[in-house]
């Protein structure tokens, strides 16, 4: 927390020795003296005000929030959360930092590299251009020893224009050459081994400028591979400065939030001590100790009390409410022999109730044996009745059997 305004005025009046008290204490000459010293008498910037006071209000807010009781005991630790955001931001601070460093790291990388390609793209272009020239100058097409078929002369040099008695194309009827003549062998042998002696010096040049080129080669790939390791080891030594550098920076900011962090503490137990002795100087001369019972009387609500002050209730208090107990229990027993006495009521009224339930059953029972006694004569009755209509019909209307002679008239007079 930033000391206010406030502070900074006692602690530099405190340091010059002058021990003022408010405005109007401080308006004699050592007030304008200081004024003047500390250029005071200026008007005071609209948006510096602004942020004053504001800052003089979080500051209020966090007195109160710091001084009640309350809150202190059973709310958050605001600091606990502050100084882990604190963390978090150095963490991402140093993550972010590390992160730099990696990238310019990588860059320096992507750097060399493309030099290191640079490099041999030119060597190998310079190494293409050296053969180009060789071939161009030891390896031409008339000095091979496969020209002559490639000759674009030679159909003019097998027919010259002029002959002699030893030319070849005359025939064996021109009686100048004869099969197994060979007039011109020594030139032939001499000219073989002059052809041999050039083709060897030739093969010997070649293998000469091949060795030439060979360490010519082997010097620029050490060449190269010594620029490669100077290149690497002035890298190292490039990293292993940033390394020192980022450590001794880290060790820096370390040191400087080692020492913020103690400040702070020291800050803040400082405060809590004056925290601790105000309460402690409340506590002894407020009424909290006492046994005042208008402490705890809330003044917005007359009928609740605060709960951190209540001293517990009076003896009026006690009273009263033992009498509205026993006047409830006076209720309850007046309520608990209505219901009683309501009860055995119930219990008479269903008793007579089951009673005339069971006289009704029999009298039903009576009725029913009696209805079947009834029935059971009349259905002996219906069926001696039934029986005697039988045996007339069978004893005097059906004794007669109809013949083959009663259909006859009986189908012709139908029809």
């Amino acid at each position: 927390m930033r000391p206010t305004v406030e502070v900074w005025r006692d602690w530099i009046l405190k340091a010059h020795g002058k021990e003022f008290g408010s405005d109007s204490q401080c308006s004699g000459k050592p007030m304008e003296d200081f004024k003047q010293m500390y250029k005071l008498g200026l008007p005071a910037d609209p948006k510096e005000v602004a942020a004053i006071e504001a800052r003089r209000n979080r500051e209020k807010e966090r007195q109160s929030r710091f001084f009640n009781v309350r809150n202190r005991v059973m709310g958050v630790d605001v600091e606990a959360l502050n100084n882990q955001v604190e963390e978090k931001k150095l963490r991402e601070a140093t993550e972010q930092s590390k992160d730099a460093a990696y990238a310019t790291k990588q860059v320096q990388y992507d750097l060399v590299a493309q030099m290191l390609e640079k490099e041999e793209a030119e060597r190998a272009r310079r190494l293409a251009k050296k053969i180009q020239d060789f071939r161009k100058q030891k390896q031409q097409l008339k000095n091979r020893r496969e020209f002559d078929p490639w000759d674009p002369d030679r159909l003019q040099r097998e027919f010259p224009v002029y002959f002699n008695d030893s030319d070849p194309f005359y025939g064996p009827a021109s009686m100048q050459c004869f099969f197994g003549e060979d007039l011109d062998r020594t030139t032939y042998l001499r000219m073989q081994q002059e052809q041999f002696r050039y083709s060897l010096e030739r093969q010997l040049q070649e293998q000469q400028q091949a060795r030439v080129d060979e360490k010519c080669a082997d010097m620029l790939n050490d060449q190269l591979h010594l620029a490669m390791d100077m290149r690497a080891a002035h890298l190292a030594r490039l990293e292993e400065s940033c390394r020192v550098a980022m450590t001794f920076a880290m060790a820096n900011a370390n040191k400087a939030q080692a020492a913020e962090l103690a400040e702070r503490q020291r800050l803040e137990h400082q405060r809590q001590q004056e925290a601790n002795l105000m309460e402690i100087q409340n506590q002894v001369t407020s009424d909290f100790l006492t046994e005042n019972p208008q402490v705890a009387q809330n003044s917005m609500a007359p009928h609740r009390v605060l709960p951190y002050c209540w001293k517990g209730m009076t003896p009026e208090q006690r009273a009263a409410i033992r009498e509205v107990q026993e006047a409830q229990c006076h209720e309850k027993e007046a309520q608990h022999q209505a219901e009683q006495a309501l009860d055995t009521e119930w219990e008479s009224q269903t008793m007579h109730l089951a009673q005339a339930a069971q006289e009704l059953e029999e009298q039903e029972r009576e009725l029913c044996a009696e209805f079947r006694r009834g029935l059971g004569s009349f259905n002996q009755q219906l069926a001696k009745e039934q029986k005697a209509q039988q045996n007339y019909l069978n004893s005097i209307i059906y004794t007669n059997q109809p013949t083959a002679q009663y259909h006859l008239q009986f189908n012709t007079s139908s029809r």
